[in-house]
C-alpha cells in the first residue's frame, strides 16, 4: 500500500483483511479443539485426506467471513460517511458523478460511495460483490486533486471492484489458511510426541503448540497474499489509465508521491491507493502497495492492452 513521511514508525505488515482472517481461524481452532473435534479425528484414525478436509472447511470459513464482514469493518475502522443517493454539496456531487460514469463504463453496479475524514489524498474499496462494493475517498483527496487525477484514482479503485479483487484475495487466503491449519496440526502431533513424550501425539504439548505454530505459518503465509496484492496494484493501475487516461493516473500517482503526510491506517493500507516508502529484503516482502516509482514506471513502459 501507500507511501509518506510518517510521524511514528511505519506498520508494515498485515492488513485488515488478513488480521481479521488470523483472528476467525484461530477462533475456530480453538472452538474445535475444546469440543474435541481434533480428538475425534485423532480417533477415528483420520487420513490426510480427511484432515484437508477438515482444514479446507475451517480455512475458508476464516476467509469467507472476512470477505463478508469487510466492508462494515472498513467503515467502522475509517469513520467512512456514506453519501449516496443523494449529495449534500457540490464536493460530494463532484464524487458520485465521477464514480457512477466509472461504474457504467466498467459494467460494474454502482457502489456505496463515501468520504472519511483526512488530510492525506487517498482512496479504498472493498466489498464482497461486484455490484454492491464501498468506495471511499479522503476528505483532503477531494480538496487537493483535480477533476482528472480524481478520476484517474477513483478508476483504480473501480478497477479493483470490476476485476472482483477482494473476492480472489479471500480465495487465496482461504487456501493458505488450509495448509497452515494442517501444518500446524502435523507440527503440534510432532512437538506432542518428541517434547512431551505423549503416545498419542494429542496431549497439552499438541494444543499450544497448533496455536503457536498457526500463528508463525499465518504471518508468513501472509506473504503471498501481499505478493497477489502488490500484483493486483499494477493491474489496477493500467484498469485506471483505461478508464481515465495514462496521463491522468501517471500524474495522480506523481501527486501522491509528492505529497507527505501520514498514510491510511495499517489495518487498511491494501485497500488504498497511496505506497509505503521503498522497502528492501524481508521487509520488500511485508508490502501491499510496490513503491510508486515502480508503479510510474510500468505505466510508461507497459502499453495498454
Amino acid at each position: 500500500m501507500p507511501s509518506w513521511k510518517l510521524k511514528s514508525p511505519p506498520m508494515k505488515r498485515i492488513i485488515l483483511f488478513l488480521a481479521t482472517n488470523l483472528a476467525i481461524v484461530l477462533v475456530l481452532s480453538i472452538v474445535a479443539q475444546i469440543f474435541g473435534i481434533d480428538r475425534w479425528l485423532a480417533a477415528q484414525g483420520s487420513s490426510l485426506s480427511g484432515l484437508l478436509v477438515f482444514a479446507a472447511l475451517f480455512g475458508f470459513s476464516g476467509s469467507l467471513i472476512s470477505l463478508a464482514m469487510s466492508k462494515w469493518m472498513a467503515k467502522r475502522t475509517m469513520g467512512v460517511r456514506v453519501i449516496n443517493p443523494q449529495a449534500a454539496n457540490s464536493s460530494e456531487e463532484r464524487l458520485l458523478t465521477i464514480v457512477r460514469g466509472l461504474a457504467q463504463h466498467a459494467s460494474v453496479g454502482m457502489p456505496e460511495v463515501g468520504i472519511f475524514d483526512s488530510p492525506t489524498p487517498n482512496a479504498f474499496a472493498t466489498g464482497a460483490r461486484r455490484d454492491n462494493a464501498l468506495v471511499a475517498v479522503s476528505s483532503g483527496l477531494l480538496a487537493r486533486m483535480s477533476d482528472k487525477e480524481l478520476q484517474a484514482v477513483l478508476g483504480h479503485e473501480i478497477t479493483h471492484v470490476s476485476n472482483g479483487d477482494m473476492v480472489t484475495l479471500a480465495l487465496i487466503q482461504g487456501v493458505v489458511n488450509t495448509f497452515v491449519i494442517v501444518l500446524s496440526r502435523i507440527v503440534g502431533n510432532i512437538v506432542d510426541r518428541a517434547v512431551f513424550r505423549s503416545d498419542r501425539g494429542q496431549g497439552p504439548g499438541y494444543f499450544i503448540s497448533v496455536i503457536v505454530s498457526q500463528l508463525v505459518l499465518g504471518v508468513l503465509a501472509s506473504i503471498i497474499v501481499l505478493w497477489f496484492s502488490r500484483q493486483r496494484e499494477f493491474r489496477a493501475d493500467r484498469g485506471g489509465a483505461r478508464l481515465a487516461g495514462t496521463d491522468s493516473m501517471i500524474a495522480a500517482l506523481e501527486r501522491l508521491k509528492a505529497i507527505h503526510e501520514e498514510p491510511l491506517p495499517a489495518q487498511l493500507e491494501a485497500f488504498g491507493i497511496a505506497t509505503g516508502k521503498v522497502s528492501t529484503g524481508l521487509a520488500r516482502l511485508f508490502m501491499s502497495h510496490p513503491p510508486l516509482d515502480e508503479r510510474i514506471a510500468a505505466l510508461r513502459t507497459t502499453p495498454l492492452a
